[in-house]
Formats: structure tokens, sequence, C-alpha cells
């Protein structure tokens, strides 16, 4: 009796795992499908997309696009300590 309720737990639990696991896999992949394609070049300026992008572009687009997104989030953290300072 007691094997039993092991293993009826044991696959309960895995359910569970198995049902929250499905729901990030879906999550990540409807962000990463939502997300717009870069439309910013390394020096800021707008570029047009490329028409037939290629998975290291988007790569590299994203990574590009994280970096300007952290030294923008940088620069406000460091003008509101300035703005703070006065």
């Amino acid at each position: 009796m007691r094997a039993i309720f092991g293993v009826v737990s044991l696959l309960v639990a895995l359910a569970i795992i198995g049902i929250i696991a499905k729901k990030q896999l879906q999550a990540v992949h409807n962000v990463g499908a939502s997300l717009p394609p870069a439309q910013t070049s390394t020096d800021g300026g707008p570029t047009a997309a490329p028409a037939a992008s290629t998975v290291r572009a988007q790569s590299q687009q994203m990574q590009q696009r994280v970096v300007d997104d952290v030294n923008k989030a940088l620069q406000q953290g460091a003008d509101r300590n300035q703005a703070a300072d006065k």
C-alpha cells in the first residue's frame, strides 16, 4: 500500500512539473514571436530590416538591442542620480 502511494505521488509530481514546463516553453515561444524586429543599427540610426534574415543575424540584432537597452537604463539611472544630487 505504501509503495502504491509512493508511485502515485511521483506520477502526480511528474505531471505537475510537465504542465509547468509546457507553460514556460509556450511563454518563451510567445514572447519571442511577439518581439518586433530591430530597426536600429549600432550607431543608433534607423536601418532597413533585411528581407531574408538568418538566425545568426536575428541573434545579433537581439543581442545589440539588449546592450542598447541596458546602456539606456544605466544612463537613465545616472541622470536620476544627478538630478537627485542637485
